[in-house]
């Protein structure tokens, strides 16, 4: 065999095994096209069915929608219907009351015009009978002038110079009444320019004597203040001598203490803290020894701002000292400062009113209790003490005679003396300066007010100005006017009897008729 034949059975070979390959793979391609033709058959069957039982159940939800909007429509024709009846039956309501209207007023109508008709009817009566009037007076003045012998022009001249006499003389007699109530009610005015004074520099109630409230930026600040295991609150207790409370007080912790420096001490002290923002008990040490270091030159402050307040001119400026330490002083409650300032302007008024020496009147005032800015320091009275630091710091003697006769300790060597011992008790006295003095006061009103209404026919009885008037209103259907002045009488006679008071009450019974009616 030769090399061709090899290549040629090489070749043959190799086409018979390709065309087996190609008949096997003919055949296997064959199942495989039949199973995906099998595979789509079934794929669009199940497609078929699934869409035919989406297509009934899209038909049944479509159903169900129309029925019930179908059931809604109806409600709301039904509804809608109902509110159309409603409104005619309304309408028809309306027209029959607009037709009993217009029946009504073609009745007035018809009453008017007849009325109309009577009232001309009697005009012209009314102008027959003027006109017969008119006559018989023309003929009575004639009768008259001719019995008297005077023409009525005559006849008024002689009246006007009867009437112009007797009307001098009822001239003079009111000059006279008028005069003397003039004199009168410039009493009483010059009386009222007085307690109005007072009214107007009435201060409020007392303060606080043992509690001061320091308002806090947060809360988060009391637990800084406190510290770990409170040693800052300890440390700031240790320094000022006061005790401060943190309790459940939004934003605010109390400082207690009967001494009113310390408080004021602390409250300043802890302010600062808080402020500065460094709070640990160095600091605290540091800023409370400062804040006592210069706690005397802000009593200085405070006084010389009173003085200056009240216009007081050449006082010694080492009295402000002790004047500015009155700010923490009280009596009975009463702020020791404000009273000296009160004191100071009610004796500069009435000493204005009167003629007497303002000056001398205010500084005595505002000088008279000094005494008690050191009188738990010094042996003796205030009033002894507040004349010894007047004659230190050389006030005139008459403000020392002034300020020592303000409790009656000496007789009153001046007129200023008598006004900074009233002025000294008005100021105490006048309702809220002092705790039991303005329950006292409240009591006194009420039976006041409870004296009035004791009496029949009293509605309402109300205490005014202090006081110093009441005003009761009685019932006019069972009181006339003149019972209203016996009742007042009455009312001032039992008040007098049965209360205790300064001055004088004055009593006013109002009796008032109210008529009242409705345009429609």
């Amino acid at each position: 065999m030769n090399i061709f034949t090899y290549i040629l059975t090489f070749l043959l070979g190799i086409f018979g095994a390709l065309f087996v390959f190609f008949i096997f793979k003919k055949r296997i391609l064959s199942g495989e096209y039949k199973q995906i033709k099998i595979s789509k058959e079934e794929f669009e069957e199940k497609t078929k069915e699934e869409f035919d039982n989406y297509k009934k159940k899209l038909d049944l939800e479509i159903r169900e929608e129309f029925i019930n909007w179908k059931n809604d429509y109806n409600q709301k024709n039904i509804s809608r219907s109902r509110r159309l009846n409603e409104n005619e039956k309304r309408l028809v309501i309306k027209e029959e009351n607009l037709d009993r209207r217009y029946v009504n007023l073609e009745n007035r109508e018809k009453e008017l015009n007849k009325r109309e008709k009577d009232l001309n009817y009697k005009e012209e009566e009314l102008n027959v009978f003027k006109n017969k009037l008119n006559e018989v007076y023309t003929e009575q003045n004639r009768i008259l002038e001719k019995i008297s012998g005077m023409t009525v022009s005559e006849a008024k001249e002689m009246i006007m110079k009867q009437c112009e006499s007797e009307a001098k003389l009822e001239s003079v007699q009111k000059l006279k009444i008028i005069e003397s109530d003039l004199k009168e009610k410039s009493n009483l005015m010059a009386k009222d320019v007085i307690s109005t004074a007072i009214q107007r520099i009435a201060s409020e109630h007392v303060i606080s004597s043992s509690v001061t409230v320091i308002d806090l930026p947060n809360d988060e600040m009391k637990g800084r203040i406190i510290g770990r295991e409170g040693r800052n609150i300890r440390a700031l207790e240790n320094a000022t001598g006061v005790d401060f409370i943190v309790d459940d007080t939004p934003e605010a912790i109390i400082v207690s203490s009967f001494d009113p420096i310390r408080r004021e001490i602390a409250k300043e002290s802890l302010e600062t803290l808080i402020a500065d923002g460094r709070i640990h008990p160095a600091r605290i040490e540091e800023v409370v020894e400062k804040i006592k270091n210069n706690f005397d030159n802000y009593l200085k402050e405070i006084g010389e701002n009173t003085v200056i307040e009240l216009g007081i001119q050449d006082i010694n400026p080492e009295l402000y000292f002790y004047i500015g330490k009155l700010q923490f002083r009280t009596s009975y409650g009463q702020n020791a400062l404000l009273h000296s300032k009160e004191v100071a302007l009610i004796s500069a008024f009435m000493a204005k009113e009167i003629g007497a020496n303002v000056n001398i009147a205010k500084r005595a005032g505002l000088l008279h209790d000094l005494g008690k800015s050191i009188d738990r320091e010094t042996e003796g009275t205030h009033t002894k003490i507040s004349v010894d630091l007047a004659r230190k710091y050389g006030e005139s003697k008459i403000v020392q005679e002034a300020i020592a006769s303000h409790h009656l300790d000496v007789d009153f060597t001046s007129v200023e003396g008598v006004l900074i011992q009233a002025a000294d008790s008005i100021s105490a006295a006048r309702p809220g300066a002092r705790r039991e003095i303005f329950e006292t006061y409240i009591k006194r009103l009420e039976k006041l007010e409870e004296v009035c209404r004791s009496f029949e026919g009293v509605t309402k009885a109300f205490a005014l100005r202090a006081g110093r008037e009441v005003r009761v209103i009685i019932n006019s259907n069972e009181l006339n006017d003149n019972k209203t002045f016996i009742m007042s009488k009455d009312i001032a006679r039992k008040v007098q009897k049965e209360l205790e008071y300064p001055g004088q009450i004055k009593v006013t019974v109002i009796r008032e008729v109210r008529a009242i009616e409705y345009a429609k």
